[in-house]
């Protein structure tokens, strides 16, 4: 993996990417939301409190979310990365429309996941597009 991580530092980043370092902290805020509110959903669906179709955009939004390294880091693919951070977005903001009737707190507390995964696909749009 570590191979993986040089070829991204070769790639051509706008002047406003963060700094490799900052990724860590982030992600790791926003998996323990992640864990806290998807958790709430999966627990709801369980026990039927809510309808199958609210919850399959939280189960989408997870696959396509553990993709993104294997196909960013693992296949070095800039372009599988920047359809399938698409996905996450896509997926993301149908999840959190999807669950707020049912429990407002779980889209707010997504607000922060929401707002990296919007920078995080202007990004990656950006370093698919100059680096094509």
């Amino acid at each position: 993996m570590n191979n993986s991580y040089t070829w991204y530092s070769t790639l051509i980043k706008p002047a406003w990417s963060p700094p490799g370092w900052l990724f860590g902290p982030v992600w790791t805020c926003l998996y323990i939301l992640i864990a806290i509110s998807f958790g709430k959903v999966f627990l709801m669906g369980w026990k039927k409190e809510i309808a199958f179709i609210v919850v399959l955009p939280f189960i989408l939004n997870l696959v396509f979310n553990l993709a993104f390294t294997p196909l960013q880091f693992g296949l070095k693919n800039n372009l599988f990365a920047a359809i399938d951070i698409l996905l996450v977005l896509v997926t993301l903001v149908w999840s959190l429309v999807a669950i707020y009737p049912h429990a407002k707190w779980v889209t707010y507390i997504q607000t922060p996941y929401l707002l990296w995964v919007s920078f995080a696909t202007i990004l990656q749009l950006t370093i698919t597009y100059l680096n094509k």
